[in-house]
């Protein structure tokens, strides 16, 4: 038993997030097992041809507790959107950005959390964000060159050395008790992700002049600071880039790599770091790289004062090219995702007549007519890529190469709290049933013969 129920965790239960989770849990499973028992062979929908070939899009078959993605109403996070996030969560300031640590809170309970509840969960993660020397040295053994996300999962690795899941498995704990060390992994794999990618960074782009943490900063604080970054418009911006990454409900690349890779039992650092692999490929989280590359390959060849008919000519000659226009269009969205909007609020707010700002607003308005008018786009909107690189240029960070480090380290709360969930309601080893063609020809066929 990780945290026996004493006196003592009953006193604290009002501001303690595991206390917060001894007494859902249990609700939780009796849910599941109600929702199974009652409504088990309910059908959820037909599954064609087309989504078998087509990468499983909009396939429903995942439970993913966390968060929601609406196709018109964008990500939920446990039922509030983004603007009603920013407006009860938490924050450092009064009318600032709202702290991860308060959605961490409501990813993992389903609840607002009070300030003194935040301040006591940062405090907590700043308490775990302790780092082992060998998983420096562990990072320090690839070479400078190697990409930063080839880094940081390396050292996420090297984390798992001391994984409570691991060691209490092996001892023979009981599968209902899953979840404690589950939730001991995860919140310190949450607390010191931050510390292995400023380490990263600092290595690869600041000649290994290394800042230690500040004990009297929050999440996203000292992740800007420990970065390098100590302007308080940055640390905001990071908190706010923090929330907006952190859940995009199951289906994406890394959260189901990581739901996948857990389902097996992987303790959460070998599923957290095979979800940054998924992370790292160009379709998924490298696209903020590729967006902020793109943009200034705009202003290099157009120079900042850029028409907006020499803005079209390039998007054409970018498409014609066989390349697509990086930042705009998503899988389910059917509208302008809403972490680009709090991000374009952002920008207004604080850097209203950054160049590459108002080059990111005029592809608002060029961008979408082009892609509709192409007819092969979906949604022509822009997503978040579109704009959380040139917020991070504006305010020094402008090595592009890194950008998919951040969005990994704010990953690491979403996929954390329902790894949590997974463990608490006993999910099984996740093993969809897979066909060839001539399977596929065979059935079409009978299907429809008279």
């Amino acid at each position: 038993m990780f945290r026996s129920v004493s006196l003592l965790s009953k006193l604290r239960s009002r501001i303690d997030l595991y206390s917060q989770l001894q007494d859902l849990i249990p609700e939780q499973q009796e849910r599941l097992k109600k929702l199974k028992a009652e409504h088990g062979k309910v059908q959820l929908g037909n599954i064609t041809v087309d989504m078998v070939l087509g990468g499983m899009r909009g396939m429903t078959g995942l439970l993913w507790e966390t968060s929601l993605l609406d196709p018109d109403e964008g990500i939920r996070f446990r039922g509030l959107s983004i603007p009603e996030c920013q407006k009860v969560l938490p924050a450092a300031k009064p009318e600032g950005e709202p702290l991860p640590e308060g959605l961490l809170w409501l990813l993992l309970t389903g609840k607002v959390p009070s300030k003194e509840q935040v301040g006591a969960l940062s405090k907590e993660l700043r308490s775990r964000a302790t780092i082992p020397d060998y998983v420096f040295k562990a990072i320090d053994a690839l070479p400078v060159s190697a990409h930063p996300m080839t880094q940081f999962a390396t050292g996420v690795m090297a984390l798992q050395v001391q994984s409570e899941f691991q060691k209490a498995y092996e001892k023979g704990i009981h599968k209902s008790k899953y979840w404690e060390p589950t939730y001991e992994d995860s919140l310190n794999l949450i607390a010191r992700v931050p510390v292995v990618a400023a380490y990263v960074y600092r290595r690869i782009y600041k000649d290994g002049q290394i800042i230690p943490l500040d004990d009297s900063l929050d999440y996203g604080g000292n992740f800007s600071h420990m970065l390098g970054f100590d302007s308080p418009k940055m640390q905001e911006l990071m908190r706010l880039y923090v929330t907006i990454h952190s859940d995009h409900e199951g289906g994406n690349v890394s959260a189901h790599t990581g739901h996948l890779v857990a389902s097996a039992l992987s303790d959460p650092y070998l599923s957290f770091a095979a979800a940054l692999n998924g992370l790292a490929g160009p379709l998924h989280g490298l696209a903020n790289q590729e967006v902020l590359l793109w943009i200034k390959s705009v202003v290099d060849e157009c120079g900042e004062n850029i028409t907006t008919e020499q803005l079209k000519e390039y998007v054409w000659k970018t498409l014609k090219g066989g390349k697509v226009v990086p930042g705009f269009g998503h899988g389910v969205l059917r509208k302008t995702d809403p972490r680009y909007m709090c991000q374009r609020e952002f920008a207004l707010k604080h850097l209203p007549n950054d160049p590459l700002f108002q080059l990111v607003s005029q592809l608002y308005e060029v961008v979408p007519p082009i892609l509709t008018e192409l007819g092969k786009v979906k949604n022509p909107w822009p997503n978040v890529d579109a704009h959380s690189g040139v917020l991070l240029n504006h305010f020094g960070l402008t090595e592009a190469r890194y950008f998919t480090v951040l969005f990994g380290v704010s990953r690491s709360i979403g996929i954390c709290s329902q790894l949590i969930w997974d463990r608490a309601l006993g999910l099984p080893l996740e093993r969809p049933k897979s066909v060839t063609m001539d399977w596929l020809d065979d059935y079409c066929k009978k299907a429809v013969s008279p």
